[in-house]
């Protein structure tokens, strides 16, 4: 893989807390309105909430307020670049537990190729929406995030990082999660980790993959747009947080769905009884406890649902994961509902709201059912990458989630 090392913009040390904020996808415009202080890069990110009432995110004046604030925050003093290129280390902690991500600048190429492997689809309207952010500022202002096979002595490198330097930035956000960040200015170490990574076959995106194919697509056209293009100029690489596969943690995407397709609550849990071994539970949350087995809540009680052998494929990267299987023996062969990224009959709810949410939403009269699914992990995303395939839709959900802000990486 090739990766490299880059002058980042980033804000004070004791302005970082202020600056950095969650990603532009996290909140919604009301949500990022109330939530941005006044340095915040949110006025950055979701420039509609300078307007009043909030602007269309998409309309030019918005556009060109980003652009504006990007340059104010500079001009400030509130981001300032430094003067030579490097790498850097991210610590995020959560829950007691930390992972330790290299920030480098990643090459389009390797993503071009496929080197840079990804495992959902991604939507062209969503892309362009991006790209034009990209665009506007020159810049990378929110990083990628992604995953990559441990390497012993790049964990090496960083834990002697974070043992022995000082951190540029260490706090704890609103949301409890720590933010910890390092700046790597030896320039033998940075030589070695680009050496390091060279031997690395893939990178994986684990989350941002609208981003990433933003940046990517961006680059390209900034290449094709030089008739002197070299290869080596700095719209070539886009930004992008890497961490070892070993260090992540993927947390459970939940299910919840509006009707039973005209069934009795006893006429569905018969139908379960076709291809699961069905137990109630009682009324205490139920969360699952290993591969193809679920929590469903229903009716008031919840129940553990096992899928029977048979019903399965452990062989196949696609046929393994309980996304599949919850979907081909409930929501296609009972419930049909169609195709799930556009079915207004079911609704996907992150595991870091936990699974009382998802009770919460069945006793509302909201929906009528709930399925809680045990998380996937970095190495079935890593198989179904490798094999080329797909995952379906909202099967990952990372947390934390990276905090915007921290760096930023130029174009030019």
């Amino acid at each position: 893989m090739k990766i490299k090392p880059f002058a980042g913009v980033r804000p004070p040390k004791e302005l970082a807390a202020q600056v950095a904020s969650r990603p532009y996808d996290v909140l919604n415009s009301v949500e990022a309105k109330q939530e941005a202080g006044e340095k915040s890069l949110l006025h950055i990110i979701k420039p509609e909430i300078d307007f009043d009432p909030i602007a269309d995110e998409h309309s030019q004046p918005v556009y060109d307020k980003a652009v504006e604030n990007f340059k104010l925050w500079q001009e400030r003093g509130w981001l300032v670049q430094d003067d030579a290129e490097m790498y850097y280390v991210y610590a995020q902690t959560m829950d007691g537990r930390t992972q330790y991500g290299l920030v480098a600048a990643a090459n389009v190429d390797d993503y071009m190729t496929g080197k840079i492997k990804k495992h959902e689809l991604t939507r062209k309207d969503k892309e362009e929406d991006r790209m034009i952010h990209v665009r506007i500022q020159n810049a990378n202002i929110e990083p990628v995030f992604f995953a990559y096979p441990d390497v012993d002595e790049m964990n090496k490198i960083v834990e002697n990082i974070v043992k022995n330097q000082e951190p540029e930035y260490d706090f704890v956000a609103e949301d409890g999660f720590g933010h910890t960040f390092w700046a790597i200015r030896d320039a033998a170490v940075n030589a070695r980790i680009t050496e390091i990574f060279e031997q690395i076959p893939a990178l994986y995106v684990a989350d941002g993959h609208h981003r990433t194919a933003a940046a990517a697509l961006v680059g390209a056209e900034k290449r094709a747009a030089n008739p002197n293009h070299t290869g080596n100029e700095e719209y070539n690489f886009f930004l992008a947080v890497i961490f070892p596969e070993s260090q992540l943690k993927i947390i459970d995407y939940n299910r919840v769905v509006k009707d039973l397709n005209g069934l009795t609550p006893d006429e569905f849990l018969g139908k379960l009884s076709e291809s699961f071994d069905v137990v109630e539970m009682g009324t205490e949350i139920y969360k699952p406890n290993a591969l193809h087995n679920f929590g469903m809540y229903l009716d008031g009680r919840w129940y553990s649902l096992t899928a029977k052998q048979g019903t399965y494929d452990d062989n196949d990267p696609i046929g393994v994961l309980d996304v599949t299987v919850l979907s081909n023996l409930v929501f296609d062969k009972i419930l049909n509902l169609g195709d799930l990224r556009t079915s207004k009959r079911i609704d996907f709810v992150g595991g870091i709201r936990g699974l009382g949410e998802l009770q919460k939403r069945v006793d509302s009269g909201e929906m009528v059912a709930a399925f809680a699914l045990y998380p996937v992990t970095m190495r079935q995303i890593i198989d179904i990458a490798d094999t080329g395939n797909i995952m379906p839709p909202k099967t990952t959900w990372f947390e934390p989630k990276l905090r915007s802000g921290l760096v930023i990486h130029k174009l030019s």
